[in-house]
């Protein structure tokens, strides 16, 4: 399976970046399709609808780290995340998601992971969120932990969850503030500690891995 998934994701990857619409034209997924390790998925901002977003370039402030925003189009490449399990866990390729569990999110282009910190973000001047690490390089900064809103302990597409930093208890978070330069037009992606509207997200577009039978759906 781990191989085969390799493939679908190279897949995915190479015909992104060159043609958008060969992967959209594909059959969507059913509604409420599980969200499984091994998954690459688009995070949507429940509230703005933008997608949770990274690109190789440094903030030009705090831990100087991959830079992440969300991002208003739907057709962009790198706002794709691989669902991975945390270190010395049994979870495996295409195990479902339970409420209280603790993921990692890898972005797809880069190979980063999803992190956050003491550093203030920029804007606001909450928690940074960033990217950092890589394939072989990922600490407890990387870690987040899963709560569903709403019945179901199972993650699926569409429905609301929200994802807390396990070591600084912030909650993955976005809002009306956007950036003016390098970033132009994208939101401010940051930590915060209090639940709110602002900090719910959506497993939207994407490649779910399946739980059984080793064909991917897509989204």
């Amino acid at each position: 399976m781990a191989a085969s998934f390799f493939a679908l994701a190279i897949f995915l990857f190479l015909s992104l970046d060159s043609d958008f619409s060969s992967y959209t034209s594909v059959s969507a997924a059913p509604e409420g399709v599980e969200v499984t390790y091994g998954s690459v998925i688009k995070l949507m901002h429940e509230r703005t609808k933008y997608r949770l977003h990274s690109h190789d370039v440094p903030y030009g402030s705090g831990s100087g780290q991959q830079s992440v925003t969300s991002y208003p189009n739907v057709d962009d490449s790198n706002s794709y995340w691989v669902v991975k399990p945390v270190h010395k866990t049994s979870a495996k390729l295409g195990d479902t998601i339970n409420s209280g569990a603790v993921v990692r999110l890898q972005h797809m282009k880069t190979r980063k992971w999803l992190h956050s910190h003491l550093h203030a973000s920029p804007i606001s001047g909450n928690l940074e969120v960033s990217c950092f690490g890589g394939e072989d390089n990922s600490d407890t900064g990387d870690y987040w932990k899963l709560e569903i809103e709403g019945k179901g302990n199972v993650w699926k597409q569409d429905q609301k969850v929200r994802l807390q930093h396990v070591d600084t208890a912030g909650y993955l978070h976005s809002h009306d503030k956007k950036y003016q330069r390098i970033a132009g037009g994208q939101q401010e992606v940051c930590g915060v500690k209090e639940k709110g509207r602002d900090n719910i997200w959506l497993a939207a577009e994407g490649v779910y891995l399946p739980i059984s039978n080793g064909k991917a759906e897509s989204s």
